[in-house]
């Protein structure tokens, strides 16, 4: 294949990826807005925060915003790569405007969820944190959002769940705690 039968290949795929994209905010427009899941998603996206906002330890917001920044970069990554390569999907959407991705997951609940267990025990070790958060998150949360068929995972193993989890937590964790924070002068 020569360069520009690639270039042409690469259009004719955006192309594809367009209508699918259009096909997907049709179904939100026509089949999910403002159903009990679709509320519920909202719910998912807002409230977590509305929570944090009232239970964060102030004088730890800075560190805790950038470790949740980080998880949310981190899990965008790992859910968009596994996503194309079909590994799991997300049947429910909530946007029309970006319907391939599950807001309330990336943008809300698991960053909120690991900025919360980072502040609770805060000297514990960060391991069997990470791993409890994990198990929870893999074990309880993944499940759930199955049986509401916000999730599809195709086969995949929560214990892959857990691992992915654990690692975002644990990479969270060394954020909040690096001592290179200082005020700008």
């Amino acid at each position: 294949m020569t360069f520009n039968e690639g270039i042409n290949q690469s259009e004719k795929g955006l192309q594809e990826i367009i209508e699918g994209s259009n096909l997907l905010s049709e179904t939100v427009v026509n089949a999910f807005l403002f159903t009990w899941q679709w509320w519920l998603g909202i719910g998912f996206f807002i409230l977590p925060w509305v929570l944090w906002v009232i239970i964060r330890k102030k004088e730890s917001t800075g560190r805790l915003l950038i470790a949740g920044f980080v998880t949310i970069i981190l899990s965008l990554m790992i859910d968009l790569t596994a996503s194309s390569l079909g590994l799991w999907s997300y049947p429910m959407k909530f946007s029309p405007v970006a319907p391939q991705l599950l807001l309330p997951y990336h943008f809300s609940l698991v960053p909120v969820a690991i900025m919360v267990v980072l502040q609770i025990k805060p000297k514990a070790n960060p391991v069997l944190k990470g791993a409890i958060f994990a198990a929870l998150a893999a074990f309880g949360g993944m499940n759930f959002v199955k049986m509401i068929h916000f999730y599809n995972p195709k086969g995949w193993s929560s214990i892959y769940d857990f691992f992915i989890f654990l690692s975002i937590f644990l990479v969270a964790y060394w954020i909040s705690n690096l001592d290179s924070f200082k005020k700008l002068t």
